[in-house]
């Protein structure tokens, strides 16, 4: 099935909310070891209470890389068990080359035989480090998000800058569209996605005029500072077309023993919430 199909089906499923895995060792709570193995077993435990309410998994990879060749086999297995467990799976990877490099990465990520799904993609290189992504993507009903408008706070010293009548952020954004339009699925939403902050809810309502077929991943939720009220002019009118991201504050909402629980209840609130802006 289509990559958007397939987003739009489980979102209408659960929820828009896509558990952001960022797990560092040190913070690991109550009850986990404080080691590698203890890394895998918080996420899997993470996935177990938020596979009814989440529809989507966004792992950053850095924090399972800076634990060498071990990070790398539990990112990994952390990407099969959530696949298993029905969730749509991201790599925050933020890659970007171009040529044969370019192609390896999308090769890595985007294979028919990878559990998955979608990757992000720096767009800073221009097409040449986007279409390779794009070709392997839809080829293997997979997909891809490119950063747009990034929820960080010094992101408008590059993505702000005027060029003409416009700003950076929104000359790439027609871009992506314009990328984006070619690989449409049965929703009308396209394989290609955009990386568009709940920091900045201004600057996407606009975009998502900019971007009518391209599916948001947004990030900036809760512990950034991002509410319902600021992400809900990311969606469709139907109420699809976009995941809202939240890491900190589901897998930290408890250090203690009872941290499954309380991750489980910080992803049914943040899915309520969201519900209650989209009705």
């Amino acid at each position: 099935m289509h990559f958007a199909d397939s987003l739009t089906a489980r979102i209408k499923k659960t929820s828009p909310v896509c558990v952001g895995l960022d797990p560092i060792i040190e913070k690991l709570p109550e009850g986990v070891e404080k080691n590698p193995a203890g890394l895998g077993v918080f996420c899997k435990g993470v996935i177990d209470v938020t596979k009814d309410m989440a529809s989507t998994v966004k792992l950053n990879l850095a924090f399972f890389e800076m634990l060498g060749l071990e990070g790398i086999k539990i990112f990994e297995e952390v990407c099969m068990y959530a696949k298993k467990a029905g969730f749509i799976v991201i790599a925050d990877a933020k890659r970007g080359d171009i040529g044969s490099t370019a192609e390896a990465y999308a090769k890595a990520y985007l294979s028919k035989e990878s559990p998955i799904d979608a990757v992000t993609v720096n767009p800073y290189l221009g097409s040449d480090g986007v279409l390779p992504f794009i070709a392997e993507a839809s080829n293997n009903d997979k997909g891809l998000f490119v950063l747009v408008k990034t929820s960080n706070t010094s992101s408008g010293e590059l993505q702000d800058l005027p060029i003409g009548d416009e700003v950076v952020h929104e000359h790439l954004a027609q871009l992506v569209e314009g990328w984006g339009a070619q690989h449409l699925g049965k929703t009308n939403l396209s394989c290609v996605g955009a990386v568009v902050g709940a920091t900045y809810p201004e600057e996407m309502k606009y975009l998502r005029t900019l971007m009518p077929h391209i599916p948001f991943l947004i990030p900036g939720y809760g512990a950034q500072g991002g509410t319902a009220e600021d992400v809900k002019h990311g969606f469709i009118p139907d109420g699809t077309g976009a995941i809202v991201n939240a890491s900190r504050s589901i897998i930290y909402a408890s250090n203690g023993k009872d941290w499954k629980e309380a991750a489980q209840m910080a992803a049914a609130k943040m899915a309520e919430e969201l519900h209650g802006v989209l009705r």
